[in-house]
């Protein structure tokens, strides 16, 4: 086991702290473990990429835990009425259809690797930037107003167009098998 995915194990285990936190109304805590799993996420690349500790276990345990991290403060957050519904619902479904798509490709024989298209890092770095500051602005009390609005509109924009890449991506991969799918790291 390495580190890397020691880090990431420990992201999965944050997430029923963080939706304790939610419920609870504890802003602070869910702030404070967001940017927390925030830096450890950007640390375990780099302890992997530098130790050369990058491991199959790891393409799949990292992504998972943000998606897991991910999902669960914008269900929260929509649930508390701090984010909308509809875009909870878009970040989310975006999630099961990447999911879906490749355990799919996998049971019938025919798997996608693991690797993210650009898109969807502007996506996640979008996810992660509104997460934070409606989170940031429930724990510090702050208002971010516009900027908010802008991220809402912009994470919608990211989402939608990573969803509908992938999935363009995806059916490419399953019409011709024989050819591996676009992208540019280690996870999605």
């Amino acid at each position: 086991m390495t580190i890397p995915n020691l880090i990431s194990i420990a992201r999965l285990l944050v997430v029923p702290v963080m939706i304790w936190a939610l419920i609870d109304g504890r802003f602070a805590v869910a702030f404070w473990l967001f940017v927390i799993a925030g830096v450890s996420d950007a640390v375990d690349g780099a302890i992997a990429r530098h130790f050369n500790q990058q491991s199959a276990l790891g393409l799949y345990l990292d992504p998972m835990a943000d998606k897991a991290l991910l999902s669960t403060v914008y269900i929260g957050l929509a649930l508390l009425q701090r984010l909308p519904d509809w875009l909870a619902i878009a970040v989310v479904s975006r999630d099961v259809l990447i999911v879906a798509a490749f355990m799919l490709s996998y049971v019938m024989g025919l798997p996608v690797a693991v690797r993210p298209l650009f898109v969807s890092k502007l996506t996640t770095a979008a996810q992660i930037c509104l997460a934070a500051g409606v989170l940031g602005e429930a724990a510090l009390g702050v208002r971010l107003g516009l900027v908010t609005d802008l991220l809402v509109g912009l994470t919608l924009i990211l989402t939608v167009a990573s969803a509908t890449a992938y999935l363009v991506d995806w059916l490419r991969h399953m019409a011709s098998p024989h050819e591996t799918s676009q992208g540019d790291s280690e996870d999605p």
